[in-house]
């Protein structure tokens, strides 16, 4: 069954600020920022936006009500603040892509703006109620396993990392393999907070994170916004760039979405597992028809499980997938050609949806897929996720 919403909703703006490890400047100041260079983009006006859509997690973004207001948007018949992480990066653009399909609005501005390092940091441990002497007492499941460390993603993703690697024999090799790709993607993207090249010898003698991850193996923590403008279809076929289609999306997983790891059916898989035979069958395209995939990369074995949970490769496959050179920009499937979350930087996951429209719009330069016609970018937190097709 075909999409309701396919080739009826486009992506025709893109707009980012300096992806770096200190901005400087409030996150309502990088909000604006991307906003207004993906309004620009468009060449549109903040008086043509009648939509506008964000997401965050703990607090560290600024509510669309006010961009809504400091860019002088009048006109808006759509806003929406969505509580969330990874997935919401693909999600928030199925979502914007119903209200033009559905005739709601015509263009739908979506932004994420984060000081993700000097500002609210991701994965600490602060929650929970103070008791009597002073030490944090944690109530539900946390009671098991935030006291002892494990509450972070990194030690979450460790541990099906570790399960991966005794059923399927993947290696700490085949993670570096991910690493090293993706950087070598980002020595040619100049807005990259990571541009010098990675060896295997740096990747195996960086720090633990969480055993088996290493340093390498995790994702950068930036500061920066990047936003992107989704039209009704009959607008954005006469507007400046060429228009990047959204022909199907999907959300969801398993029995483990609320994010209790004592609800995995399976620790060696992921979200596509749930999702992906629908998204492909609403796109009306095979993984094979997949030109290039910007895949969420908060850990490289997120990449390896994802390849597998996708169908690009058998399960436990992966690893001997990507160390085959698979997934290099002149490899089978190009994966990461920004340098992803593990090099470019953190804007949590909106920089994946960014660079693969200037895939398809030709304009990636010395990274550029030739041939790109579809890509493919995907979401995630835990066992949830999302995730995207587009076309030009």
């Amino acid at each position: 069954m075909a999409s309701p919403t396919k080739d009826q909703a486009a992506i025709t703006g893109v707009g980012y600020t300096r992806i770096s490890r200190s901005s400087g400047v409030s996150v309502a100041a990088l909000a604006y920022e991307a906003c207004t260079n993906a309004i620009r983009d468009a060449g549109l006006s903040s008086q043509d936006v009648d939509g506008i859509l964000s997401y965050s997690w703990a607090g560290d973004s600024i509510p669309v009500r006010e961009v809504q207001t400091g860019l002088g948007m009048r006109q808006s018949q759509w806003h929406e603040d969505i509580l969330g992480g990874g997935p919401q990066c693909c999600s928030i653009i199925g979502q914007a892509a119903m209200a033009v399909a559905s005739g709601l609005c015509k263009h739908v501005l979506c932004y994420r703006a984060l000081n993700g390092r000097t500002g609210l940091r991701m994965g600490r441990l602060g929650t929970g109620a103070v008791g009597r002497q002073g030490a944090r007492v944690y109530a539900g499941r946390d009671q098991w396993t935030a006291p002892f460390g494990f509450a972070g993603p990194p030690q979450r993703n460790a541990m099906m990392t570790r399960k991966h690697m005794a059923r399927y024999g993947t290696t700490h090799e085949q993670l570096g393999q991910v690493a090293m790709t993706l950087r070598d993607n980002a020595v040619k993207n100049e807005r990259a907070v990571m541009r010098t090249p990675l060896t295997m010898e740096d990747y195996l003698n960086s720090r633990w994170i969480a055993e088996p991850l290493r340093l390498f193996d995790c994702c950068q923590e930036t500061d920066g916004g990047c936003a992107v403008i989704v039209s009704r279809a009959d607008q954005a076929k006469d507007m400046l760039h060429p228009p990047v289609y959204v022909i199907a999306f999907a959300q969801g997983g398993g029995p483990a979405m609320s994010g209790g790891m004592d609800k995995y059916d399976d620790f060696t898989a992921m979200f596509p597992k749930y999702i992906a035979p629908g998204l492909f069958n609403r796109g009306g395209v095979t993984v094979d028809d997949v030109d290039f995939a910007e895949i969420y990369d908060a850990f490289t074995f997120a990449v390896i499980c994802q390849l597998e949970d996708f169908g690009f490769c058998q399960k436990g496959e992966g690893g001997p997938f990507v160390a085959e050179g698979n997934i290099a920009l002149t490899g089978k499937l190009p994966v990461g050609t920004h340098g992803g979350l593990l090099s470019e930087g953190y804007i949590h996951g909106m920089n994946n949806v960014a660079e693969a429209v200037g895939q398809l719009r030709g304009a990636a330069g010395a990274r550029q897929v030739r041939g790109a016609r579809i890509g493919l970018v995907s979401g995630f937190a835990s066992n949830m996720g999302s995730a995207l097709l587009l076309s030009t």
